[in-house]
């Protein structure tokens, strides 16, 4: 199993670490709860050195990731960042990811730690104009400084002004003393903040530097528990659960991202899908009555017939309500319907809402 750089610094400060895609992870430090208000509510820090970064240059770089990727990426300038997905030839998703416009001819795509190898092979085999590629997930560290008081964290830290840095733009600069870290305003936790890609060489600087200045507002390290139940507050999927490589872009409430304004991979049956309708849809549900969804649970309609299937779900600690998504019958996706979700054998009532469960004031 591998271990992200900052391993024994987790284990220093109590983490309770478990395996996740491949790794070695904390998964909860002080507990759950204490640390997903901490982001919703002030400031905390994620290592998720576990992500996949890969590079691609030259003249043909963007046409290769627009083969692969359903978003359009000639939109992007030098120092802009967008959310994608690779659907296969199927129309499932091979992966979902951020791209990176690091200039006219360098871009970097972020890709989920379990997938760095699938992804990797995928993109080889679609490389049709030789584009050279550079796996530099060993490499890199990324640290995700996530919740209102990340800005004033980071700020104490560079000379970067990081007010001139919009939602998914970023810049490189000096941070705690580091050259050439990449300052992304990005996160996949709906409260605000910073995602910090850097050297292995200078992780534990960042790591001391940031809990250095974050300790008048009570900066807490956060584990993936945390992690998950603040993407699903906001209604993101999370690959393996939510999308993966038999369900669609457009099953899965990804028709944002999906541009038919150009020519990818499956882009002919992923239109049609679009324009046809689809037979099911990921829908964001709450429980009506007392239980708490988990992944796989059956969705039952009112006859006991089953509907769909649970794919996350949890107890979401800001809203105190059980919440989670599935992908369910077309028929029963709209916001208000009703159905049951099978919890120890006994049908539980939940109702169709409106995504994100949780509305972000930052």
């Amino acid at each position: 199993m591998k271990t992200t750089i900052l391993n024994a610094t987790h284990r220093s400060l109590g983490a309770k670490m478990v395996p996740f895609a491949g790794f070695e992870m904390p998964v909860s430090y002080s507990g759950l709860n204490e640390e997903h208000m901490a982001v919703r509510q002030s400031v905390g820090v994620f290592d998720v050195s576990h992500m996949g970064e890969f590079i691609l240059r030259g003249p043909h770089a963007l046409k290769l990731i627009q083969k692969v990727c359903t978003n359009d990426a000639a939109v992007l300038t030098a120092g802009k960042a967008q959310y994608s997905c690779m659907p296969n030839a199927q129309g499932g998703i091979v992966d979902d990811l951020i791209v990176y416009a690091i200039d006219a001819e360098t871009y970097m795509l972020v890709v989920n730690a379990g997938n760095i190898k699938k992804d990797w092979d995928w993109i080889c085999a679609q490389n049709e104009w030789n584009v050279p590629m550079e796996d530099i997930s060993d490499n890199t560290a990324l640290l995700a400084v996530q919740g209102p008081n990340a800005k004033k964290v980071i700020q104490q830290l560079t000379p970067v002004d990081l007010d001139q840095i919009p939602y998914y733009n970023f810049t490189k600069g000096h941070v705690a003393g580091i050259q050439n870290v990449l300052i992304s305003h990005t996160g996949y936790t709906g409260a605000g903040g910073f995602e910090l890609y850097v050297d292995i060489a200078h992780a534990q600087v960042l790591w001391d530097a940031l809990f250095d200045k974050g300790k008048e507002v009570d900066i807490k390290p956060i584990g993936l528990g945390a992690r998950d139940t603040l993407r699903l507050e906001m209604g993101f999927c999370l690959y393996g659960n939510d999308i993966n490589d038999s369900t669609s872009p457009i099953e899965a409430g990804l028709s944002w991202i999906t541009k038919f304004t150009k020519t990818f991979t499956a882009s002919e049956f992923l239109k049609k899908q679009k324009l046809e309708g689809v037979t099911r849809k990921l829908v964001g549900f709450e429980m009506t009555a007392r239980g708490i969804p988990r992944h796989g649970y059956a969705i039952t309609n009112n006859q006991g017939q089953i509907i769909g299937e649970v794919t996350s779900g949890t107890q979401s600690p800001s809203l105190q309500n059980a919440i989670g998504m599935g992908y369910v019958d077309i028929a029963f996706a709209n916001v208000g319907n009703d159905f049951n979700i099978v919890i120890r054998n006994q049908q539980v009532k939940a109702k169709v809402v409106k995504l994100p469960f949780y509305k972000s004031t930052n």
